[in-house]
């Protein structure tokens, strides 16, 4: 059973991630065509371009730089986990689906994130060639009885050093070897921003327990949602109306019991991925975390 969570909002947080539709003429026709044919040429120019500058790039990155770049470029969620008697690891294999694995560099920190879908752990990570020291970790404070044991076994896996193996396959694989304690198999999607393309804006929704039906349409259900601000210390300044929300939020379930204010990446979509699963209007939206989370009276 979830209880009250409210987690501080540190100035630091909020200044990295403040923010949640008769041509006539062979002339014409012609024209039209050499135009496209210009446009065309233009943009593979420009293509060409643009994988020279990530190639040339690339060539100056470290070994470790490059395997971080990849890294950072999925969300990776458990596939298989043994320990070193090859044996399953049943309380993560059970629920696999909702185990993840995050890598981040901000500010030149590499920070690596993993929860088993309660509380949110993280920590600083330092590697060296395929080897990953991982010093202590920091984690939300929300109670999940029913899953306390595969967080505090995934935790503890977490800790200390561990040896990466980068597939990249269809999708990528991920192999975390724990000395002498376990063998993880993650699988990557690409996270929003190499998927987008595009730097997320950070913004903060409340969303409400109860939803609505959408507009005219009693057949189908939405979330109940109202902007919120807050400014660099953290302290809420202001708060929008509640509305329907046709869409769906990356990453997040609904929680029909719960009250809860979310941190979400906002992202703008471009011509190539204006149709896209999640996306409402001309963005996509996709959680970053839970910050506030109340039982619902």
């Amino acid at each position: 059973m979830k209880s009250f969570l409210k987690l501080a909002l540190l100035p630091g947080l909020l200044a990295t991630s403040m923010a949640l539709s008769a041509c006539s003429g062979n002339s014409t026709t012609n024209d039209t065509q050499v135009g496209e044919q210009t446009t065309d040429a233009t943009d593979k120019s420009v293509q060409t371009e643009q994988i020279a500058e990530t190639a040339s790039i690339a060539d100056k990155m470290s070994a470790e730089e490059q395997m971080i770049d990849n890294l950072v470029r999925y969300r990776w969620t458990l596939a298989t986990a043994a320990d070193s008697n090859n044996q399953p690891l049943t309380s993560l294999l059970d629920i696999k689906d909702q185990v993840t694995l995050n890598f981040n560099h901000r500010q030149g920190q590499n920070t690596v994130s993993y929860s088993v879908g309660c509380n949110m752990m993280s920590a600083a990570y330092q590697l060296q060639g395929h080897t990953m020291l991982i010093d202590g970790s920091m984690s939300t404070k929300m109670l999940c009885e029913d899953l306390n044991q595969a967080e505090d076994e995934l935790n503890k896996l977490m800790q200390g050093e561990s040896q990466l193996s980068l597939a990249e396959s269809t999708p990528p694989m991920l192999t975390q070897v724990i000395n002498e304690a376990a063998t993880l198999v993650w699988q990557g999607v690409l996270t929003p921003q190499a998927k987008y393309n595009t730097k997320g804006k950070t913004i903060f929704w409340a969303v409400s327990s109860e939803t609505k039906p959408c507009g005219s349409d009693d057949t189908q259900s939405c979330l109940q949602v109202k902007p919120i601000t807050y400014d660099d210390q953290g302290i809420k300044t202001s708060e929008g109306e509640w509305t329907e929300f046709v869409g769906t939020i990356d990453g997040y379930q609904h929680d029909a019991e719960h009250n809860q204010v979310l941190r979400l990446q906002r992202y703008k979509l471009d011509s190539n991925n204006a149709v896209v699963e999640g996306s409402a209007g001309e963005y996509a939206y996709v959680l970053d975390t839970v910050i506030e989370s109340a039982v619902a009276e």
